[in-house]
């Protein structure tokens, strides 16, 4: 058999058309890090101890507003003291400790936790992405791979099917995704807010001459000063915020106890639900208002699950369970029982029921513990960015990572000044923690009920829940949430309004952006290039090839993007070596370097050309040296493809032997097997060989497409009004492509095209 066709034989098997899914990947052994085993109680008491500067200092600060909130218009009865008492309780064992410490950590994504990490695990049981660019081979990456719904779970098999089949049901999944993303970055704005101008009232015990405006003044500096270290990072200050935060729940929690010992210690009968009952009874409407406030006693829960990924959930359930909730416990409760004797003094129990020779200390830790609150909620809002940066859900911006060690640390500076001058606006605006806190409290539970309603989903496609445990935690929890949900609404104009504005104008931008992103995807999917003109540009005389490796940039990965028919319409020229690179994200945190690129070979070969998708989850940072990184891993495929081929070869060689050919054929076909190998091993060296030299004589030019993205004629008032001038007024304010890639300008080339949508 002849070398030419032997390779007629082996090549179709390994080089399908570039339309086809068949992609191979460069992958080395993975040597994925993990979390030390729970079993090591010292490294579960040292993440416990880490989790406690990082997880709580917003939930943590929540007794400094609590009851001024609960009691806007004054204690009326003594005896409604109790009651909001044993609500706190119960809210705090029903919200912070059981539903997230026991049930919701369970949801984590690899690790990690919040909305995107619950959204990501429902797409990956049921396809309800509408991210377009989703292939077979992205279920194969190790952090992927999760148990599929069981044949005999009727009840998971049925919501997975409903849901994969109604487009409605997978935009709703998406809207309430960005609805909770929105609302947590809501909460960036109010936590600082309210825990700083609380904070800083305290000056009010040791001088009376401070006003309202003075003190708002005050934290406003405060805040302007917290957002321009931003630029900085945290990762130089936060091995004091442990420390801080311990200090501070031992304050809270030894002066809550001394409270209770020297005013009053029947407050501890408070434990007794039947309270709630006769608070209830007693102020009937003022009540279910008041629950508005009650709820502020677990802001920073959705903290618990979103910083996950930093600690085990063992080490978050042993710092909740050993300080945390205790100290919270005993300080609500201290303050309850001074609040017994002084019921004048509701407005701010916090600093009143602190003993005299600890007033000082204590109004340094909590400016310090507010301060630490605030960094947590703006850090975890650049994380949250990011996250729906990577999914497509959120317009290009500038992001900075701020250290070497911890990629997770990103600093970005838009979204930074926007959060400053909104927290200017409400601190300054509101100058009240009571009427901050009824917008707070709209952005705690919004977020709250979106995480549970996920959950169940979570619980019934991929636990495989029993269905009456369920309807238990929907009875309970889920009704727990829903009446404090209702509360909040009824302060809508009282500023609970304010974050469902911020939300809806968070949403909207989101939504555009990810709907007009889809839109140019399936136009680029519908005016790929089709095989037989690939073959004409490869068979074209006039067409020359200069020297250099090309990299043509495009979101499609499911054949040849249109920006290359413009490109070789308008310039008679194509590089040596050519690669069409397709960035995409995947429903998971992280995908292992080693299964991040994907390569396959572009039909015919003389065109030297061929596709790589790169693949990111969504709390990837990109590769600084991404040129290097790619030019390696080409090198890589090529040697692995001629790998695959040679085995292949042997494969066909063994397979004669076991037929009936002569001992002649034999030998005759296995010498043709051993020449196909040389010459395919010679053909391998050589294309390495020449990936090398254009990469270090001629260089990469990077091919990007500069885009002008219109509505159909055709097209309603409506897609007229998201295209036209929502869209392209986004487009027109935010980063460029090239800086998102952070292309160099000398090497970069824009091809310009028009999208009809």
């Amino acid at each position: 058999m002849s070398d030419d066709q032997l390779k007629r034989n082996i090549r179709p098997i390994l080089h399908k058309p570039y339309g086809s899914m068949d992609l191979v990947s460069v992958k080395a052994p993975a040597n994925h890090g993990s979390h030390q085993k729970d079993s090591n109680w010292w490294v579960v008491l040292n993440l416990a101890f880490q989790s406690i500067g990082i997880v709580y200092a917003d939930l943590g600060t929540s007794p400094l507003y609590v009851y001024p909130s609960i009691f806007s218009n004054g204690i009326k009865h003594r005896d409604d003291i109790l009651g909001a008492l044993s609500l706190v309780f119960y809210t705090l064992t029903f919200l912070p400790l059981v539903k997230y410490v026991f049930v919701v950590l369970r949801a984590k994504d690899n690790g990690e936790g919040g909305t995107f990490a619950l959204f990501s695990l429902i797409c990956r049981y049921a396809r309800v992405s509408l991210i377009p660019s989703q292939q077979a081979e992205d279920r194969e990456v190790s952090n992927y791979k999760l148990e599929l719904p069981s044949k005999r779970l009727k009840l998971a098999s049925v919501l997975k099917s409903s849901l994969e089949k109604s487009q409605f049901a997978k935009i709703f999944l998406l809207l309430v995704t960005m609805l909770g993303t929105s609302m947590v970055i809501g909460d960036s704005i109010f936590t600082p807010s309210i825990s700083v101008l609380s904070a800083v009232a305290g000056v009010k015990e040791v001088t009376s001459a401070l006003t309202d405006d003075m003190i708002a003044g005050i934290s406003v500096v405060i805040l302007i000063f917290l957002f321009m270290i931003q630029r900085f990072g945290t990762h130089r200050v936060s091995y004091t915020f442990a420390p801080v935060l311990c200090v501070w729940f031992v304050l809270i929690g030894v002066i809550g106890f001394y409270n209770i010992i020297k005013h009053d210690t029947t407050v501890l009968k408070a434990i007794n639900p039947m309270y709630i009952v006769e608070y209830f009874i007693r102020n009937k409407k003022d009540a279910w208002i008041s629950l508005g406030g009650v709820v502020l006693c677990t802001t920073g829960a959705e903290a618990l699950f979103a910083d996950l990924g930093h600690f085990s959930v063992r080490a978050i359930q042993v710092s909740m369970c050993s300080m945390v909730n205790p100290a919270l416990i005993l300080a609500y409760t201290g303050q309850s029982s001074y609040l017994r004797q002084y019921p004048d003094e509701v407005s701010d129990a916090f600093y009143k029921s602190v003993p005299g020779p600890l007033y000082w200390p204590m109004f340094i830790v909590s400016i310090l513990a507010a301060a630490i609150a605030s960094q947590a909620m703006i850090s975890g809002t650049f994380s949250i960015v990011h996250q729906s940066l990577s999914l497509g859900c959120f317009p290009p911006v500038k992001v900075v990572y701020t250290s070497a060690n911890h990629e997770g640390q990103v600093y970005i500076p838009a979204i930074n000044y926007i959060l400053m001058l909104a927290c200017i606006g409400v601190t300054a605006g509101f100058k009240s923690t009571v009427k901050i806190g009824n917008a707070y409290g709209t952005a705690v539970v919004f977020v709250m009920t979106l995480t549970s309603s996920l959950l169940v989903l979570v619980m019934i496609m991929t636990w495989k829940t029993n269905i009456f445990l369920i309807i238990l935690y929907i009875l309970t929890i889920g009704f727990v949430e829903l009446l404090y949900l209702s509360s909040v609404l009824y302060k809508f104009t009282s500023g609970g309004y304010l974050p469902l504005a911020l939300s809806a104008v968070l949403m909207i931008i989101m939504y555009v952006w990810n709907d007009v992103y889809r839109r140019k995807y399936h136009y680029e999917l519908d005016h790929k290039i089709s095989p037989a003109r690939l073959k004409e540009i490869s068979a074209n005389k006039n067409m020359s090839r200069i020297p250099g490796l090309a990299m043509f940039y495009s979101e499609l990965v499911h054949g040849i993007p249109p920006i290359f028919e413009h490109y070789v319409s308008n310039v008679p020229a194509l590089h040596s070596i050519i690669v069409f690179v397709s960035m995409k994200s995947l429903h998971i945190n992280k995908v292992p370097p080693e299964e991040r690129h994907f390569f396959r070979r572009v039909e015919p070969r003389e065109l030297f050309t061929f596709q790589c998708v790169v693949r990111y989850g969504y709390k990837d940072v990109r590769e600084v040296a991404f040129e290097e990184t790619l030019v390696t891993k080409l090198k890589e495929f090529i040697q692995e493809e001629i790998l695959l081929q040679n085995q292949m070869l042997s494969t066909i060689g063994n397979n004669a032997e076991k037929g009936t050919e002569s001992e002649g054929e034999i030998v005759e076909r296995n010498n043709d097997v051993a020449n196909a190998k040389q010459l395919e091993e010679e053909i391998m060296q050589q294309e390495i060989e020449q990936v090398q030299k254009e990469w270090e004589e001629a260089g990469i030019v990077h091919m990007i497409g500069e885009s002008e993205v219109i509505a159909k004629k055709e097209a309603n008032i409506m897609k007229r009004m998201v295209i036209d001038h929502a869209y392209n007024f986004l487009k027109r304010n935010v980063r460029k492509r090239e800086k998102v890639f952070d292309i160099p300008h000398e090497r970069m080339l824009k091809v310009g095209m028009t999208y009809q949508l």
